[in-house]
């Protein structure tokens, strides 16, 4: 057990105007742990998604480790929170995440025969109900060989071993053609809804069919997901539409997102500048076009995705440090005072520069 006890601290890619509404979430406090920070062996770093487990009062944190630090895995961590802040933040368990045999993921080897090619993490999900993970993964794309590696949804055991994969449509498929996801801006972001029926996989940026990658400019569209968990199938899809990049930033992206509701999310869209710019949106789909079928967003009738602003991280008062590179959103638990808290953390890039980041705020 570690324990880093650091307390305290529309048709078109041009979309409608945000609603103007009363912020829904509120800033509360923050925790850091330094860069460098090991646990079991593994450094701490890269983590990029968070679900909490209130049976077990834990939370699943992923590493986007490409099994170049350590293997590719999650681990289990509790955080002591109050109505002022974080207390505690303490790494209890990890777990590589394991392949179809049984046996963690090897290092990028491209020159290999065949190649090895590991996944990029992004996404976690808890199912309190059928007590085991989903995990996302980017895949990979180098046009020079080619190296392909498709996106993909796994289900995974509390352990990490291997229980299954999700089928996942042709539009995100990866392919040596300007067509499908672009890397490493694929399926960034997982969500179960309550009642545990339906899984929604967020993409990072459009695809290359769906138009330009987000930009200061305007505003894009990129896609979210709905995978039925009883059949492992997807069955619908939606367009979302991405802010456009504010400065300093010349890039957004969707990061993660959390189910509120079978129709509601909170959705984590920040960029990668520095400093970065890290905005969290209430989104609704009902209403919104189903584009499954469609080969691309691009000049489309349809309805998006509606969407209002919940908080701006990047022009919040009261900050006891810079925000970093928020990269994961999950309910946690009720805080003492009767607010429902929403956990963040942060990916350092595995950067001695940075520090692993949990932000806490209040809805």
């Amino acid at each position: 057990m570690c324990c880093l006890g650091l307390g305290g601290c529309a048709g078109t890619p041009a979309h409608a105007p945000l609603a103007t509404v009363p912020p829904l979430l509120n800033y509360v406090g923050q925790a850091q742990v330094p860069s460098g920070a090991v646990f079991d062996g593994t450094v701490i770093g890269g983590l990029s998604a968070v679900s909490y487990d209130a049976g077990r009062q834990v939370y699943y944190v992923v590493s986007d480790d490409r099994s170049e630090h350590n293997p590719a895995r999650f681990y289990v961590v509790r955080i002591s929170l109050s109505d002022k802040g974080i207390g505690d933040v303490t790494f209890t368990e990890m777990h590589p995440l394991l392949d179809q045999s049984g046996q963690p993921f090897r290092p990028l080897d491209v020159n290999a025969t065949p190649p090895v090619v590991p996944p990029d993490p992004e996404g976690i999900a808890f199912d309190a109900a059928r007590q085991r993970l989903y995990w996302s993964s980017e895949g990979e794309r180098i046009i020079n060989g080619p190296v392909l590696l498709d996106p993909w949804v796994r289900t995974a055991a509390l352990d990490g071993a291997y229980l299954g994969q999700f089928a996942l449509p042709p539009n995100l498929a990866m392919s040596a053609q300007n067509t499908g996801p672009r890397r490493n801006r694929a399926l960034e972001g997982l969500a179960l809804t309550p009642d545990g029926r339906s899984l929604f996989a967020a993409m990072e940026d459009p695809g290359y069919n769906d138009g330009p990658e987000s930009n200061g400019n305007q505003g894009v569209l990129t896609r979210i997901t709905k995978l039925d968990v009883a059949t492992s199938a997807p069955v619908a899809q939606y367009a979302y539409p991405m802010e456009p990049a504010a400065s300093p930033a010349d890039r957004n992206g969707v990061s993660d997102l959390v189910a509120l509701s079978d129709t509601t999310f909170l959705v984590l869209e920040r960029s990668d500048s520095a400093p970065p710019v890290v905005r969290v949106f209430r989104a609704d789909i009902g209403g919104a076009t189903d584009v499954l079928t469609l080969p691309s967003l691009t000049g489309a009738q349809l309805t998006p995705i509606s969407k209002s602003l919940a908080i701006d991280l990047s022009h919040t008062a009261g900050l006891t440090a810079p925000i970093a590179n928020l990269e994961g959103i999950t309910l946690g638990p009720k805080l003492p005072g009767g607010r429902q808290s929403v956990l963040l953390v942060s990916d350092n890039d595995f950067s001695s520069a940075k520090v692993t980041q949990f932000v806490l705020l209040a809805m």
